[in-house]
């Protein structure tokens, strides 16, 4: 065979695997890219299935821990002032008509005051409402009920109180997160000043919870278990691809500054 023949055969022969190599390669490309690209889509799915269903426990875990904040405050409130209605009532004498009107005007009282408490929780009751009322509102009334325990000092710079809810799901989270730390500070923190800021910056929310109490050692609770409460909270600001930041020491209290990205 004349070597020019060879050459051309080989040559076509050298064509035609590099043509195959290409085209195996492309279809390598392609099966890998459509597969990354099914893995990409199954992964956000559950990504998303998870977000909802996180968003779905916050949801609860606020209607919880409304009904707890509901029912204490019956029982401890107006169930009080109805109790002190009905003996101040029983002990009326009609035959003391100076004595009887001073005690009548005092049920009056008594009985203005449980309708306006009952107005409070008549609040409370519309969850979503307080949400659509905006993050400054919603928390605004979780502080009154903190005040109504009489065993701090409450300070409140709420720089959102006048702000529409921007993004319901955020303010979900955001609600159970102040919810979550109010309760950490009343079963463990022995406080007695309790300060609150709530401001946006741009497109960042800011939450700030400080207290005198008797502090405690972040690093070694986390790492013998003991901060199951706060892993829980960090957990939650993660959620909404917020940061958690805690400062806390022995006896000079804690303070929690969380940022969440907010349109």
């Amino acid at each position: 065979m004349p070597k020019e023949q060879t050459d051309l055969y080989t040559s076509i022969i050298l064509i035609s695997v590099i043509f195959l190599v290409i085209v195996v390669g492309l279809i390598i490309l392609v099966t890998s890219y459509y597969r990354k690209k099914k893995i990409h889509l199954i992964e956000k799915r559950e990504l998303n299935q998870k977000f909802e269903s996180e968003l779905l426990k916050t949801q609860i875990e606020v209607q919880e821990q409304t009904m707890q904040t509901i029912a204490s405050n019956l029982h401890d409130n107006i169930g009080q002032l109805l109790s002190l209605t009905n003996i101040t009532l029983g002990s009326i004498d009609i035959s003391n008509a100076e004595k009887a009107e001073t005690k009548i005007n005092t049920s009056v009282e008594l009985v203005n005051k449980s309708i306006k408490e009952l107005r409070e929780l008549a609040k409370l009751l519309q969850g979503e409402q307080l949400l659509q009322n905006g993050i400054g509102y919603a928390i605004e009334q979780e502080v009154n009920w903190l005040r109504k325990t009489e065993a701090y000092e409450v300070v409140f710079e709420n720089g959102m109180l006048e702000q529409a809810s921007a993004s319901p799901q955020t303010d979900l989270v955001v609600l159970r997160l102040f919810q979550e730390i109010s309760n950490n500070i009343i079963k463990h923190a022995q406080a007695t000043k309790i300060v609150i800021q709530l401001h946006q910056e741009e497109n960042q929310l800011f939450l700030s919870i400080k207290e005198n109490g008797i502090g405690f050692d972040y690093q070694t609770a986390k790492n013998n278990g003991q901060g199951l409460g706060l892993n829980s909270i960090e957990k939650k600001a993660q959620l909404v691809n917020g940061s958690f930041d805690i400062q806390s020491s022995p006896n000079k209290g804690t303070e929690i500054v969380i940022q969440i990205p907010y349109p």
